[in-house]
């Protein structure tokens, strides 16, 4: 048996150690593929196949045999299910197997169904990053985060290349050094700037979008306003700047 595995709950925390009280570093969605490094009674030690990022998830949902034919495209999709009078909702960017077909919806595992406006298929590619980061405004920040429910800031322009199937880091470090630099004095649209531990990327020439944990949510901010406000807060100069690639 192949190594291979797809987690088949809503998302999980990733944490740094196998304990509830240790570090959630990220997340894992529905339908990410992942390699198991390591497997205990309660938790398992993952290696995601998107990214090689590697941490713990409690020993619970997954499979071998799953193949996606779509995606979520919008910022949470609602469950139906008649079984289940919990509301439950699917993040943006989990990938489903659809199994059935109405109308208006689409079943993705038995007596679980999602509306069919909230999806598209699996080989869909949308290069607006705008589009999808726009998605998550006013969502609360939150460390490790990458769903509705909270996100980070490189979680957040992480997302819009993991739902493009595109690699790109997880933690903001390594997306500095992934991340090719360009030598300019004016900001542009798609524009990606970076601090030690913080990114955020550019709307246009003076407005840019960021998961911006003083404000405990994601906003669009003034370019020059944020820069001056972290230098001023966070004693942070801005350490390079790059460009959204797609």
């Amino acid at each position: 048996m192949k190594n291979k595995f797809f987690f088949k709950d809503l998302f999980s925390n990733i944490y740094k150690k196998p304990s509830k009280f240790s570090e959630i570093t990220s997340q894992i969605l529905y339908g990410e593929k992942f390699k198991i490094l390591s497997k205990s009674k309660n938790w398992i030690k993952i290696k995601t196949s998107f990214d090689n990022y590697i941490g713990y998830i409690q020993n619970r949902k997954y499979t071998n045999n799953f193949k996606p034919t779509h995606k979520v495209f919008s910022l949470k999709t609602s469950i139906i299910n008649k079984s289940n009078r919990k509301k439950e909702y699917l993040p943006f960017a989990s990938k489903i197997s659809i199994i059935k077909e109405r109308k208006n919806s689409v079943e993705y595992e038995k007596n679980k169904w999602i509306k069919k406006k909230d999806i598209k298929k699996i080989n869909h590619v949308e290069k607006d990053y705008l589009k999808i980061l726009r998605l998550f405004i006013n969502t609360k920040y939150t460390w490790g985060g990458k769903t509705y429910q909270g996100v980070d800031c490189s979680g957040i322009l992480q997302l819009f290349f993991y739902y493009n199937n595109k690699f790109y880091p997880r933690d903001t470090k390594d997306q500095i050094r992934y991340s090719p630099k360009i030598k300019r004095s004016i900001n542009k649209k798609g524009d990606i700037i970076f601090w030690n531990g913080h990114v955020a990327i550019c709307v246009d020439s003076k407005k840019l979008i960021h998961a911006y944990g003083p404000e405990k949510k994601v906003l669009v901010m003034p370019i020059k306003k944020t820069i001056d406000k972290i230098e001023r807060t966070a004693k942070l100069m801005v350490k390079k700047i790059s460009f959204v690639q797609y």
